[in-house]
């Protein structure tokens, strides 16, 4: 289950990639735009203010944050994203964030392109991240004896995931389209207790709070703070730097 609070706890940092993704989208005057995976809805209000003559569609899987997001007046629709398809009016198609979620992604990818009108721009963004120490300690965490059972993989993300730049320029320019990929890393500085547990509880541990109890909770995460806070330490003046990587998509279908 998603908590759209939790996942705005960290609003500035998670907005900052989907305005980058945003930048590199050059249609003038869409018909349709669609936002695979909107979320609480806050970023899909960035889309319908760049293209006010649009039509603007959102669809989430997480009831809670289809939910959050019509609350926020979004036209928002529960759904899986494997299951759309675009339609003949389908001019720009966002998906932030979502994808690594989703296994076989790039066949999904490529069918997509198959089906969008000449022209149109599909934007994706993936994290990058999986092999970085946050993911390697979840996953230490969740393999010893006691969480195997318990979890059975509960989603945790493993380094393949998701592919690199090459990989998705590849894969979109073999589809017919102009291609644009790239990848950042972004250096984020948090604050506060814990705050890269905070961080991860909000995105990758997700699939494991949905399988414990608070009890059982709350015993995983005290087993994977302390390896947290080593991995990332916590600076004189209260702050904690934390890298993020995450690779970039756009391409339009000549």
């Amino acid at each position: 289950m998603w908590d759209p609070q939790q996942y705005l706890a960290f609003d500035d940092h998670r907005t900052r990639p989907f305005l980058d993704l945003l930048s590199r989208v050059t249609a003038a005057e869409p018909r349709v735009v669609v936002d695979l995976g909107c979320g609480p809805g806050h970023l899909t209000e960035i889309l319908a203010r760049r293209w006010p003559g649009a039509t603007v569609r959102a669809l989430d899987s997480s009831p809670e944050m289809v939910a959050a997001a019509r609350d926020r007046g979004v036209d928002a629709t529960l759904g899986a994203v494997q299951e759309w398809q675009p339609g003949a009016r389908t001019d720009v198609v966002v998906c932030n964030a979502v994808l690594h979620w989703v296994p076989g992604h790039p066949g999904l990818l490529t069918e997509w392109m198959r089906r969008l009108p000449t022209g149109a721009f599909l934007a994706i963004q993936v994290p990058g991240n999986f092999d970085a120490p946050s993911h390697r300690a979840i996953r230490q965490v969740a393999a010893r004896d006691e969480w195997r059972d318990a979890l059975g993989g509960a989603g945790i993300r493993e380094p393949r995931a998701v592919l690199d730049p090459a990989g998705y320029a590849d894969l979109l320019a073999d589809s017919g389209a102009a291609v644009d990929a790239w990848e950042t890393t972004y250096l984020q500085r948090l604050t506060g207790e814990d705050p890269v547990l905070e961080w991860v509880t909000g995105t990758a541990l997700r699939p494991v709070r949905g399988a414990l109890d608070d009890a059982r909770w709350q015993e995983f995460t005290a087993q994977l703070a302390p390896l947290l806070r080593s991995a990332y330490p916590r600076r004189a003046d209260g702050t904690t730097w934390l890298p993020f990587r995450r690779v970039f998509a756009v391409a339009r279908k000549r």
